[in-house]
């Protein structure tokens, strides 16, 4: 068992550092489909660790209202649920895609509950947050609801904290500056 996890370790380690944009991840879909960010190519991707019981839980409503809007454009938000913080996403995959759904008509693609931070971060997170990738928008996720806006090419271009909502002017004119 022990081996398995440094193991699991390692391979997490390795491909953090390999990748060179989110498009070399693959991640399973809230539905446990297997899912590459590499078809999200040639998209506006804003990236957004969740949770169904946070204070700022609200922002589903705003960033499904983004999804919408510039759908058409080529954007695109990916949910990617998270427990990391006072265990405020502690459902299974089923509970939230069903919360989600009936509380806030989420039609964006959300992704099985990964790890945002800590020993067990996932990958992608890892990449995200790692100061090689991107030392402008680097540093440990603080809390739920942090995002990431990527161009086109893959490469991060903004980070907005928790508090900063999806319908603010801030997140609204990097969106559209980068759709351009």
């Amino acid at each position: 068992m022990l081996n398995k996890l440094i193991l699991s370790m390692s391979l997490a380690a390795v491909s953090s550092f390999a990748a060179s944009s989110i498009y070399d991840f693959t991640l399973n879909s809230i539905t446990g489909q297997p899912v590459s960010l590499s078809q999200y190519k040639g998209k506006v991707v804003l990236l957004v660790n969740v949770a169904s019981r946070c204070g700022y839980t609200p922002q589903y409503k705003g960033l499904e209202a983004l999804y919408k809007k510039y759908e058409s454009k080529g954007f695109v938000i990916l949910g990617f649920p998270a427990n990391n913080f006072m265990g405020q996403e502690p459902g299974t995959n089923a509970e939230i895609q069903a919360f989600c759904t009936r509380t806030y008509n989420v039609t964006f693609p959300m992704f099985s509950k990964i790890s945002v931070k800590g020993g067990d971060q996932a990958p992608l997170y890892q990449f995200l947050t790692d100061k090689k990738t991107d030392p402008e928008h680097s540093g440990d996720i603080g809390w739920n609801f942090t995002k990431f806006l990527v161009d086109r090419n893959g490469k991060i271009t903004a980070r907005f904290d928790s508090a900063v909502e999806p319908d603010s002017s801030e997140v609204i004119s990097a969106i559209e500056a980068t759709l351009k």
